[in-house]
């Protein structure tokens, strides 16, 4: 382990991490002493029980919410001894976000979507533009480059969310509930594409799912039960 807490090799780590609500005079824990690391290029799903702080999870794992106890490590920084502006550029250097509906701005094509975290990068408008091509392309899409997403089905609309959550090239890609809203077959071209990219591209995927099936073709699983994590 690194003195910050992380392998060399881990692209997310958390240590003894919790996080509690106060409801009145009395403190209601959600999460509590979890540990997780995450390696460059595995598959990891998170399974559990409705309201059982997957949602909350995810989130202090991607510095979207502030954990009660512990730290996160992405990418080798620590997520707490960032401000505000340094954490949301981390984010769009290093995570990915797919989410069960997938986010994307209806009145841009799936070209300009997958452009976006890169012009807001500041990446040059030509290398945006041929970078997200080339992911399209990657990811079955390269014939639907000029569509909007109502002009898409919901499988290439969640092909587009992961084009964008990959097009910066992170270490690790977070996907709520991916195949939620997908038939079976949809759903399991959602699951070989991730396969296919773990592989080629090295990348790590963190996924929250009540699908069974996806969490089984993963790494790993692990429950999320009564504030612990737990392999199965």
């Amino acid at each position: 382990m690194s003195e910050l807490g992380m392998s060399d090799k881990a692209v997310l780590s958390c240590r003894n991490l919790g996080k509690s609500y106060d409801e009145g005079p009395e403190s209601v824990v959600v999460l509590a002493n979890l540990q997780l690391e995450l390696q460059a290029g595995e598959r990891v799903a998170i399974v559990g029980s409705s309201g059982s702080g997957k949602s909350t999870l995810l989130n202090m794992l991607g510095g979207l919410d502030t954990p009660s106890e512990g730290s996160v490590w992405l990418a080798g920084e620590e997520l707490s001894a960032l401000n505000e502006r340094d954490r949301g550029l981390l984010r769009n250097r290093a995570l990915g976000f797919v989410y069960q509906f997938h986010h994307l701005l209806a009145e841009f094509t799936a070209l300009e979507n997958v452009c976006m975290p890169l012009l807001i990068g500041k990446t040059p408008i030509p290398e945006a533009k041929e970078r997200a091509t080339a992911l399209l392309t990657r990811v079955g899409l390269g014939h639907r480059l000029s569509h909007k997403p109502s002009e898409l089905s919901g499988g290439e609309r969640q092909r587009v969310a992961i084009a964008r959550a990959l097009v910066n090239r992170p270490g690790l890609v977070m996907l709520d509930e991916p195949t939620g809203n997908l038939d079976q077959h949809t759903a399991q071209g959602i699951q070989d594409l991730m396969q296919e990219l773990s592989t080629s591209l090295n990348t790590a995927f963190l996924v929250v799912t009540h699908d069974l099936s996806l969490a089984r073709q993963m790494d790993r699983v692990l429950k999320l039960e009564e504030g612990h994590l737990v392999p199965i």
